[in-house]
């Protein structure tokens, strides 16, 4: 080895030892530090348990007025502010070709449905006459004769009624079948008709044709090979409801009519109130995480509050008065048991207590404390100056409250 690799060599020696024996003077000097505590007063008061979610407006106070139709507007019977009623007209549109050969075929599909409903009103009128005949015939020939049950007249003309009244019984659901295929064709005839309609009763928003307004054609759906378009919206007094997404932890604990506050960041500075109305407690997974859409109704309306709008919500849970509390950072784990920690005469002691409900505020303790005692919330190393705080099984970890102070030990 050259005399430059030995010199190297015990640099990186002497570095190494160095390094060491500060390592072990650092590790001596942090022991015999004194311990730093910071303390919380125990507080007695109100505590409101919540859970918090996050999601968005499912149903606004607002329907869109939509059409499948496409051409130019020629009459417009609306404007903005208007009040309309359900199935009031609100324009005529002189259809383009394409939405012209649509609506065509969904005239002869509804006359059709028509034609089909007639034919089965028919029928059924000629199964009734039948059914009363075979009924009249077994009451004569059969029971006014007082036929044996065993005779086969008796028998035949039993068969022949049954079979009648059977009939008319089947042919009663294909009237009930036809009339809602006849239904359903309406309303689709509706979506391609040259004249649009008001859905529901309200004040007409966000309209923004006018005559002579061309209605283009979109992009068609792949799945319903059809198109549809917004052409304004139907302001209603409906209440708007907001759906949040809660985890499997705190589903367990919300209950339909809980009340709620939720916030919307299109109105930071407000806070509307409303209560649990549906859980779906069936949930879905995304990701390996569950989650279960709990819908939300507000008690008041907004008509500036749209679908589809974030929302937060915080659903009550529990609310307690008059109750002894620490912060959550107190409430430690002893012997599988929880605990808090106080100082006694400059050494910590364990003192096991009962707990109770866990809110923002911080942990009931049922038992174990009183108003006005002091507890450990946190560790503060003295040769560092981090603070550490207490490990709590809830979950929680705040500072201190009520009269936080630093003591040492």
């Amino acid at each position: 080895m050259t005399t430059k690799k030995k010199v190297l060599a015990m640099l990186i020696g002497l570095a190494v030892v160095g390094a060491g024996f500060g390592y072990i003077w650092y590790k001596n000097r942090a022991a015999s530090a004194p311990a730093t505590y910071q303390t919380a007063v125990v507080q007695k008061g109100t505590l409101v348990q919540s859970v918090s979610a996050s999601g968005a407006v499912t149903t606004a106070n607002n329907t869109p007025v939509v059409t499948q139709v496409t051409g130019k507007v020629t009459k417009l019977y609306i404007a903005n502010g208007d009040t309309v009623k359900a199935g009031q007209a609100l324009a005529v549109i002189d259809l383009d070709q394409s939405a012209r050969q649509k609506y065509l075929q969904q005239v002869a599909s509804y006359q059709n449905s028509v034609n089909a409903l007639e034919t089965a009103k028919n029928s059924l009128r000629q199964y009734e006459t039948d059914a009363k005949t075979a009924d009249a015939a077994f009451a004569k020939d059969a029971l006014g004769k007082g036929k044996s049950e065993d005779s086969l007249t008796y028998q035949q003309l039993y068969t022949a009624k049954r079979v009648a009244e059977e009939k008319f019984q089947i042919q009663q659901k294909a009237v009930e079948s036809a009339q809602t295929a006849l239904s359903s064709a309406y309303l689709t005839l509706q979506n391609y008709t040259p004249t649009l309609y008001a859905p529901i009763a309200g004040v007409i928003t966000g309209l923004a044709l006018q005559e002579g307004s061309v209605i283009p054609a979109q992009a068609v759906s792949s799945s319903t090979n059809t198109l549809s378009q917004t052409i304004a919206y139907i302001t209603t007094s409906n209440l708007p409801g907001v759906s949040v997404n809660l985890t499997e932890i705190d589903i367990p604990m919300v209950t339909i009519g809980a009340k709620a506050t939720v916030t919307f960041d299109a109105f930071p500075d407000k806070t509307y109130t409303g209560k649990v109305f549906s859980i779906n407690t069936t949930g879905w997974v995304n990701s390996g995480v569950t989650s279960y859409p709990t819908s939300i109704l507000l008690d008041t309306e907004n008509p500036k509050i749209y679908a589809n709008m974030s929302a937060t919500a915080s659903i009550l849970i529990a609310t307690k008065e008059a109750v002894v509390y620490v912060p959550a950072a107190a409430v430690v784990t002893d012997a599988g048991a929880p605990a808090v920690r106080k100082l006694v005469d400059g050494a910590v002691v364990y003192v096991p207590v009962e707990t109770g409900i866990t809110a923002d505020a911080g942990v009931e303790i049922v038992s174990g404390l009183a108003e006005g005692d002091e507890v450990i919330t946190a560790v503060v190393t003295a040769s560092s100056g981090s603070t550490g705080s207490a490990s709590s099984p809830f979950g929680i970890r705040t500072g201190g409250i009520g009269g936080g102070s630093f003591r040492r030990e």
